[in-house]
């Protein structure tokens, strides 16, 4: 009953990265061939319930779905006009509620549709199986029966969620010890994460951030067991798929590492000064989607105009990693190379006079990629402007300076004190992030009634000193901190009050550009071999006491990298430079800096993966993308969520309430639609003839 993908892991075939070979599972294995080859009617129905179709349209865009052969895409669950002609595809979850359905439209004398192609998004229970089985009048229709196995959702070329937007409530909360939410909370989460070692074919390592009490004994406190449970039952999923998956790997091919959002509180919170972060932080953006307003092609007022920020975009692609100081100067030189350098837009500065036919014959060759190119060019040129508009007014450097002082032990009590005293029109969500950034430095000072006073002095409500209290609980046991206060966990070889440390071999070339989320070095030393195994214990190693999968030997441990051979620089400590001098070879793409982004795959090692219970960051993926260059290793980031600072906090504030919060119904789309798929809404494709 296993449906199984192309050999395109890393131990063997061909190399392609994470969000490749994702699409090509969707769009190749299970839609093109998918269908009775009937040239009368080529066309397909795809029919998927509310999760799958979130899989979907964080994978694919509807333009790739009806390049193949797709029509019409509908919900499970609505009312469907019969189409007796044509065959339909069944991407859905193993579920009885799913399945009956799927019976009543295929079976009785007048099915829906010819012939049905059915696949499950993870694992089918037996007793599902039976009950397909025993409808004699729809076995003859269904066209293939199999699990998919891919209930995940890609947001990146590196990274991927599983839609647990409640983590960190349902989990880490005041509700969560014992809680049936929190057990089945787990259990989804670790079957979505498991169809990715699926789908890529990949048997890992599973390491995870180990529980312990503050004498070293083991914790019994449920929120620190998390990652220890679910690494259990991701391990149970994967063991399985060895079994029931063809060509399934019978030794460790990858390396999966399971933290908590414990790990790190600072990334978060803290100001990151990248293109990517800071329009997610500053701009008013709806997921990927920018709105902006553009001049009126009949000379009326504004128009808007919605902009996906995308890896289509080369512009987006190229800047979102770099500081937003290097990303508005590139803007500013490419824009500028591309209207010298660009015929059309020669022909289009123009004041008058006679225009050769040669000269108009290249004109109209350049138009279309002129049109196109201006208009990316123009709307980041125009998020650049706002970004830096933003960091002007709220005066975000100063702010952005004493935060990263304050990590690296720069910057302390009265370096914050004055900040305070002296900025008192700071926003109160930035001086509410300031806050948790001190508190995770300097637990001693929220003891009793201090934090009261500090936050009176920022003039912060009662609300938002629920953020800073819910801190704590993100750390689990009580026997670990001292009565009354509670500590943050970073790497212990660190100065005095510091919650990090420069990097040596790494130049600092940008003004705030120090800090670094935890996650980077944890990954570097376990490709090193050197992440401690007390501390971040692995199932499936010998030394751990645990049972070897398939009686794999002690020699198929984690490779240790190789050291890279790239020349190593001392980390400058600049004083403040905003600014610096940067030339372009064109008009567009410079592309000297495109192939600075890109990441060549070949001759790639093992993968990591990487997986953060409670949310992850824009600066972890960020790290995911310079670590897979940095150690030849595709380093793929999973997380329950990608929270931005706003939503991070809203989510730690509540975790103090006794109850979990409504479910808030979350729309997704299908990128590069114009409609909205929730609920039970759905697509209809214009049929091409």
């Amino acid at each position: 009953m296993s449906f199984s993908d192309s050999e395109t892991s890393s131990h063997g075939g061909e190399y392609k990265n994470f969000k490749q070979i994702s699409r090509d599972r969707l769009l190749h294995e299970m839609i093109r061939t998918s269908g009775s080859g009937d040239s009368r009617s080529s066309w397909k129905v795809l029919i998927m319930d509310k999760v799958t179709v979130k899989v979907m349209s964080s994978t694919c865009k509807m333009a790739d779905i009806t390049d193949q052969g797709v029509s019409l895409v509908e919900d499970l669950f609505r009312r469907r006009q019969p189409l007796p002609t044509m065959d339909a595809i069944y991407f859905i979850q193993p579920s009885k509620e799913n399945v009956v359905m799927f019976l009543s439209d295929m079976s009785g004398r007048e099915p829906l549709y010819r012939k049905a192609y059915v696949y499950f998004s993870s694992p089918i229970p037996k007793d599902l199986v039976a009950r397909i089985k025993n409808d004699t009048s729809v076995i003859p229709r269904i066209g293939a029966l199999g699990e998919m196995n891919f209930e995940y959702f890609p947001i990146d070329s590196q990274g991927f969620v599983t839609d647990h937007e409640r983590a960190l409530e349902e989990l880490f909360g005041e509700s969560a010890q014992n809680s049936r939410h929190a057990e089945a909370s787990l259990n989804v989460m670790a079957t979505r994460i498991s169809t990715v070692f699926a789908s890529l074919k990949e048997f890992p390592f599973v390491r995870y951030r180990a529980a312990k009490g503050k004498d070293g004994s083991t914790a019994t406190n449920f929120r620190e067991l998390v990652p220890g449970k679910l690494a259990s039952a991701i391990w149970n999923n994967i063991t399985m798929y060895q079994t029931s998956i063809p060509n399934f790997p019978q030794k460790e091919t990858c390396e999966l590492l399971i933290l908590d959002r414990s790990v790190d509180q600072i990334a978060p919170v803290i100001h990151e000064w990248t293109y990517d972060a800071m329009c997610h932080d500053l701009l008013d953006m709806d997921g990927n989607k920018y709105v902006h307003e553009v001049p009126s092609k009949t000379g009326g007022a504004p128009e808007k105009k919605e902009v996906l920020l995308e890896d289509q975009d080369p512009v987006w692609l190229e800047l979102r990693h770099t500081h937003i100081a290097d990303a508005s100067e590139r803007l500013h030189d490419r824009f500028t190379n591309f209207v010298t350098k660009n015929k059309a837009a020669q022909m289009e500065k123009r004041d008058g006079g006679e225009v050769s036919t040669r000269d108009l014959q290249k004109m109209v060759q350049a138009l279309p990629q002129y049109n196109e190119q201006k208009e990316r060019l123009s709307t980041h040129v125009e998020i650049a402007g706002e970004l830096n508009k933003v960091i002007r007014e709220t005066g975000l450097r100063e702010l952005g300076q004493l935060e990263q002082d304050l990590v690296f032990g720069d910057a302390g009590t009265k370096e914050v004190i004055h900040f305070l005293r002296t900025k008192q029109d700071t926003a109160g969500e930035n001086k509410l992030r300031l806050m948790m950034i001190y508190a995770s430095v300097y637990p001693e000072k929220f003891e009793g009634d201090k934090a009261a006073k500090l936050m009176q002095l920022a003039k912060l409500s009662p609300e938002d000193m629920k953020a800073v209290k819910n801190m704590r609980m993100l750390e689990g046991s009580e026997k670990r901190k001292p009565s009354g206060s509670f500590s943050l966990k970073f790497d212990s070889q660190k100065k005095a009050n510091a919650a990090r440390k420069d990097r040596t071999g790494e130049e600092e070339t940008w003004q705030l550009f120090r800090f670094y989320p935890v996650i980077e070095e944890l990954v570097e030393k376990m490709c090193k071999g050197d992440l401690s195994k007390d501390d971040y214990q692995c199932l499936n190693n010998p030394q751990s006491g645990t049972r070897q999968a398939n009686g794999s030997s002690a020699k198929n441990v984690p490779p240790k990298a190789t050291e890279s051979t790239n020349p190593r620089s001392v980390r400058s400590r600049r004083t403040p430079n905003w600014a610096r001098s940067r030339t372009s070879d064109d008009g567009y793409s410079s592309d000297s800096s495109l192939r600075s982004f890109s990441t060549d795959f070949k001759n790639m090692g093992q993968r990591i993966f990487v997986f953060i219970i409670g949310g992850a960051t824009r600066s972890e993926l960020r790290v995911c993308h310079k670590l897979t260059s940095k150690l030849r290793r595709e380093v793929v980031l999973g997380t329950t969520s990608l929270d931005d600072p706003p939503q991070y906090i809203t989510k730690l504030k509540l975790l103090s309430e006794k109850e979990l919060s409504p479910k808030v119904q979350d729309a997704f789309y299908i990128r590069g639609a114009d409609c909205i798929v929730s609920g039970a809404s759905f697509i209809v494709f214009a049929r091409r003839t």
